[in-house]
């Protein structure tokens, strides 16, 4: 393991109405949706405040920037950086560089839709990048739910984001660029109803606080009637 831990950096969106969770609001509702993007916000949150390294949070619209710095403590020292323009790969690729001039080497991105990650999955990722240059903890549909650096990201800007070709077209642009990958477990994303049936097994024995009211949540909207 590295001196000083990877920094953990949160790209999230601020939930809003018909704004978020738009492919799991068309399983369950916009309002319901809202419900399970704020849940879930919150469980990444708690992931940040539980790391034991440099964290950021990241909003996706430069205006949510001061929603952003609402959501750090004194508690969690997160710094809130913006992600710059463009499309997600130019935007990792901005704060990427951003994040290795205030001198950070080790680097891991997540979003805000994975909260079945545990502990050992942070874990997992830390120690690959002590072995390789990118480590990777791809998902069920063929995305990715933790990505992670100890060199620069090549240009990602023509990589096809969220579709089931991003994790294979990742792995390939770096690999195409020397740099070594190591694919950690597979994990999920939180897109449609379905995805909530599956959570909800994953977190029956999760004691995590955020994980207990999302689950919460979920037995109370019933999921698995139609989920799956």
């Amino acid at each position: 393991m590295p001196t000083t831990p990877p920094c953990l950096v949160l790209l999230c969106k601020h939930p809003a109405l018909h704004h978020a969770k738009q492919r799991l609001a068309a399983g369950i509702g916009a309002e319901s949706a809202l419900v399970f993007a704020n849940l879930m916000l919150n469980c990444a949150l708690q992931d940040l405040k539980n790391w034991v390294g440099a964290t950021v949070i990241t909003p996706a619209n430069p205006i949510d920037t001061p929603w952003a710095q609402t959501l750090v403590g004194d508690d969690s020292p997160a710094l809130v950086l913006e992600q710059g323009q463009g499309n997600l790969g130019q935007r990792i690729n901005f704060l990427d560089h951003q994040l290795r001039a205030l001198g950070h080497q080790h680097i891991i991105f997540m979003g805000s839709d994975a909260p079945m990650l545990t502990d050992n999955d942070f874990k997992q990722i830390s120690h690959a990048l002590t072995q390789d240059d990118i480590a990777l903890s791809p998902a069920l549909d063929g995305g990715v739910t933790l990505m992670a650096n100890r060199l620069p990201w090549p240009d990602l800007s023509q990589l096809p984001w969220s579709t089931v070709h991003l994790g294979s077209a990742l792995k390939r642009l770096c690999n195409a660029q020397q740099l070594s990958v190591k694919e950690t477990s597979i994990t999920y994303d939180i897109d449609h109803e379905a995805d909530l049936y599956r959570l909800k097994h994953s977190l029956a024995e999760d004691n995590r606080s955020s994980r207990i009211s999302l689950l919460r949540a979920i037995h109370g909207m019933n999921i698995g009637i139609n989920g799956g």
